[in-house]
């Protein structure tokens, strides 16, 4: 009968995945690389979202509901400077190389997503609900991210909720079906001859390629993927190869302000009317009142210089560029802060869009290297890299960075 779960035409019959290549050896295999590359970028992941120390001030916190999910979080630190450069592009290269394991993982159990009856045993029960969370879980947070990666924000809400919490749900249920396989794919493993299971067909096709032959072109796939991706945190020439990875917002041009651009002056609605030397004033505020700075005033400062790179949560990242400018330290020490510079709450002359606003912890303020930056690499700042000043802080995400700075309040946040 055509209604007959085992009608080898239908997908809740064993008979109906003929495919040679599916068996316990082979998902074990992808199930182990997994089990290792997304440990990797989930706590890589939680170290991102810690950087932006979102327990500082609300302005920074994209997730304000996150309750006892935020209970590792830390002050982020200034050490090393390539800190975030670091883990951002470990997280986002790692997650783009491995797409094709996860979808040969995903391929070499599907039909255990139409096994009937839906649970034998509450074990069987458990494992069946892990596995649904894990798949929709993996493939919600292996798109959203591929998506914010490429700038594609078609999703509803934002991007931080939604890969934060959909980080923890997916984590939850990866554990919950680690615990439960992770032994039996060991013994598969360590098995000198494959035993049969419900993954190995009971009439399968002719081969066209074996086992092996399929694990070689899901990492060549992994391969690819890594090569046109790394460059984008590489910098240098290698940049040229990351083929799949954003490039920035602009051209950033040639010379002395040629690299790397995320949002453009004209995408911030910055224009020269605002930006020009008789228009713009910086004003610092704190413990004794405030002050009004032109930029011609800031360079009268005492200017120091710094190797810092911009690193963004898109994976992309910049090699150290020489900074110049005014130390974050000695602005608050402008407003009565002479020996302890506290935190500070950054505004940025842009209206609309996230980070328009950001805070910095103490720690960030009080290292020397932070600075509001009037020069890069000898020159001006150009406008699409926030004249007529940004802050540059380093191991800091570069959103945090904030260009075209109208406002600095320090104070505790």
């Amino acid at each position: 009968m055509r209604d007959d779960p085992r009608d080898p035409r239908l997908p809740t019959s064993p008979g109906f995945w003929r495919s040679p290549l599916r068996g316990p050896r082979f998902t074990s295999v992808l199930g182990l690389a997994l089990l290792a590359g997304i440990t990797v970028l989930f706590v890589t992941g939680l170290l991102s979202y810690a950087a932006y120390n979102p327990n500082l001030s609300p302005v920074n916190d994209k997730t304000p509901d996150k309750g006892i999910l935020g209970f590792y979080l830390f002050t982020w630190p200034t050490d090393p400077h390539w800190l975030y450069r670091l883990n951002q592009g470990l997280h986002v290269t790692l997650g783009i190389t491995l797409i094709p394991v996860l979808l040969a993982k995903l391929w070499s159990v599907v039909p255990r997503l139409f096994t009937l009856p839906p649970a034998r045993s509450l074990a069987h029960a458990l494992e069946r609900v892990s596995l649904l969370l894990l798949v929709g879980g993996g493939l919600f947070q292996f798109v959203t991210g591929v998506l914010n990666v490429q700038l594609d924000y078609v999703f509803p809400g934002s991007f931080y909720p939604l890969h934060f919490y959909g980080a923890w749900v997916f984590f939850a249920a990866f554990v919950a079906h680690a615990l439960l396989k992770t032994p039996t794919a060991l013994r598969n493993l360590r098995r000198l001859r494959e035993e049969k299971d419900d993954l190995v067909s009971p009439r399968p096709a002719e081969p066209t390629v074996s086992r092996r032959g399929a694990l070689w072109f899901v990492g060549g796939g992994s391969l690819l993927l890594f090569v046109t991706t790394v460059g984008q945190n590489l910098g240098g020439p290698l940049r040229r190869t990351a083929l799949l990875a954003p490039h920035g917002g602009g051209d950033p041009g040639s010379g002395p302000n040629g690299f790397q651009i995320n949002k453009t002056a004209a995408y911030a609605g910055i224009g020269t009317a605002e930006t020009a030397e008789d228009a713009w004033r910086l004003v610092v505020t704190g413990r004794t009142g405030t002050v009004r700075l032109s930029r011609a005033q800031l360079a009268e400062l005492p200017l120091c210089s710094s190797a810092l790179p911009i690193a963004c949560v898109e994976g992309w990242s910049t090699p150290d560029q020489w900074w110049r400018g005014v130390r974050l330290r000695d602005l608050a020490a402008l407003v009565g802060y002479e020996d302890d510079p506290p935190d500070v709450f950054v505004e940025s002359l842009q209206r609309h869009g996230a980070f328009r606003k950001a805070a910095l912890r103490a720690n960030q303020v009080a290292d020397p290297r932070s600075l509001l930056a009037l020069y890069v690499n000898g020159e001006e700042l150009s406008p699409d890299h926030g004249h007529p000043a940004r802050i540059i802080v380093p191991a800091a995400p570069g959103v945090l960075n904030t260009k075209w700075v109208a406002r600095m309040t320090f104070g505790d946040l």
